[in-house]
């Protein structure tokens, strides 16, 4: 059975890099890919270089633990050390946003709280996926984007030239 899945990307460590090689890594685990447009924004919850911010949509057969462990292999494959605080600079950043309509807390919080709070990610999954209703704010995320306070958090999309790597 195929899921639909929503992942946030971010990256502020050699951003143009990360960016294509987090795109090309997961076109090679998942189906289906999507794309929002690149943005960048200020680092939040540290003093760090700007970032890097996309969502991508994806179909796949894996199980919750299985993308989650995808997505963590394919940040370590690509250079991101884990340390102690939670925020930091970091080489590629994957998170999983949704996973169908499914709403848990293990083995990860789904849908993933930063939804409703971080421009970097609310604004690219709405972009793709306006029509789409937050399991549990049940709103779309078009309209939770319209009403989000968008003066706390500056993003701004920008071009950013994918290589073709179908």
């Amino acid at each position: 059975m195929n899921h639909q899945i929503f992942i946030s990307i971010g990256s502020n460590i050699d951003r143009a890099v990360n960016t294509q090689a987090a795109k090309t890594a997961l076109e090679k685990h998942f189906s289906d890919l999507v794309c929002s447009q690149v943005y960048e924004s200020e680092a939040i919850g540290f003093k760090g270089a700007p970032f890097y911010n996309w969502v991508a949509s994806a179909t796949t057969s894996y199980a919750v633990t299985e993308v989650v462990s995808t997505l963590k292999r394919i940040e370590s494959e690509n250079g991101r050390t884990r340390g102690l605080k939670k925020f930091a600079s970091r080489t590629l950043d994957l998170d999983l946003l949704l996973y169908d309509n499914k709403v848990a807390n293990e083995p990860v919080e789904l849908p993933r709280g930063e939804i409703l709070y971080n421009a970097f990610v609310l604004q690219p999954l709405a972009e793709i996926a306006p029509d789409a209703i937050h399991p549990v704010c049940h709103k779309s995320f078009s309209r939770l984007w319209r009403d989000f306070d968008k003066t706390k958090q500056r993003l701004w999309p920008i071009s950013f030239a994918w290589s073709n790597t179908k």
